[in-house]
């Protein structure tokens, strides 16, 4: 009777081994934006809560045991990912649609090194720190307050003062909570190379948009001593700017420069990406045909643009082709709008019919 090599059976198997354990790890990384999806009357803090909230890695549950008063701000953040996402991809191919249920919100797709998971990486380290920044300055943590550090008289010739937004603090717990799983796993792959890189660069989008708010003080409106502080942008803001990074994202391969591994362009001619740039290592799917197990719906029976063509929301885009249809339908609209007296504003109903374009199914 023929033998067969244990070598024969063994590396087939590892190699198995290796890709389940690479995609656990990947989707592991962003499995916490499944706190949006806890009813609100659920705990997220507290020793026993932490241990059963299921998209949390085991480093991440430290914090939350840790820190369990900045937990319902991470709740928050993971809602605004999700909102914020849907918002500036929704004349895109791929949405940012939701799996019905479980802890891979934005399904598998997440689990590849493309240029989406790189967006939802770099805006779920943006909305930790936004939130638990937005946090502090109300008040509703014990361990920070506002800035105090921004304080004394600006170049400008204004007052620093008030309460300026501390994103110091926010910063230093995204960087604790979200980048967690890619530190715990260790730092010779692509993917948590990729993941920390898109991280920062997210966290950046913040820093490098901060605004000023200032404040008159003077006898009759006059501004005879202004007063300032530092407020951070909204995040509707902070979301258009990884879109724009999204668009210029950088294809990179990891390399070796010394010992150190490192991400550079995959195209030599590309110059080296900044750290507020997003970086990614695989190319995209499609996200035409419906793909269940990938948790990509398609673009069938979608809303399109029949007036343009070459813009991303246009129909032969979104579509994947000519492969859309016009309809009519009625729609109701504000009109005959009037200005009352004292702030208000009335205005009629109107009924309008409108050509509707949609991808065939």
């Amino acid at each position: 009777m023929p033998t067969v090599s244990p070598v024969n059976l063994t590396a087939p198997f590892l190699l198995l081994l290796l890709l389940l354990l690479c995609t656990t790890y990947t989707t592991m990384a962003t499995n916490w934006l499944s706190l949006a999806r806890l009813p609100r009357s659920r705990a997220v803090s507290g020793a026993a809560p932490c241990a059963r909230l299921r998209g949390l890695t085991p480093g991440q549950v430290g914090v939350c045991r840790a820190r369990g008063e900045v937990m319902e701000s991470v709740r928050k953040a993971a809602e605004m990912v999700i909102e914020e996402c849907q918002h500036q991809f929704r004349n895109r191919r791929w949405n940012c649609s939701t799996t019905p249920r479980g802890i891979n919100v934005f399904g598998r797709v997440m689990n590849q090194g493309t240029r989406e998971a790189a967006f939802v990486h770099a805006l779920s380290s943006a909305a930790v720190a936004v939130a638990v920044t937005r946090a502090c300055t109300r008040g509703e943590l014990e361990r920070c307050g506002c800035d105090r550090k921004v304080r004394g008289i600006s170049p400008e010739g204004f007052q620093w003062s008030g309460c300026s937004d501390n994103l110091s603090y926010g910063v230093a717990f995204s960087q604790t909570f979200v980048d967690e799983p890619e530190r715990a796993k260790g730092l010779s792959a692509g993917r948590p190379l990729m993941n920390l890189h898109n991280n920062e660069a997210g966290r950046k989008a913040i820093l490098h948009n901060m605004q000023v708010e200032c404040k008159c003080h003077g006898v009759s409106g006059s501004c005879e001593l202004k007063t300032c502080w530092k407020v951070m942008p909204p995040f509707r803001r902070v979301g258009a700017v990884l879109k724009e990074r999204f668009d210029g994202a950088t294809e990179v391969r990891l390399t070796r420069i010394g010992s150190k591994p490192a991400l550079l362009p995959r195209d030599p001619y590309v110059k080296p990406p900044a750290a507020r740039d997003i970086v990614y290592l695989a190319p995209s799917p499609d996200f035409c045909h419906h793909d269940p197990d990938n948790g990509i719906p398609g673009t069938a029976g979608r809303r399109c643009n029949g007036t343009s063509r070459l813009a991303p929301d246009g129909c032969e885009l979104v579509c994947c082709g000519p492969g859309y249809r016009a309809g009519r339908a009625e729609v109701v609209q504000r009109c005959s709008c009037k200005f009352s007296w004292c702030c208000s504003v009335r205005c009629q109903q109107c009924k309008n019919t409108v050509t509707i374009h949609t991808c065939r199914v």
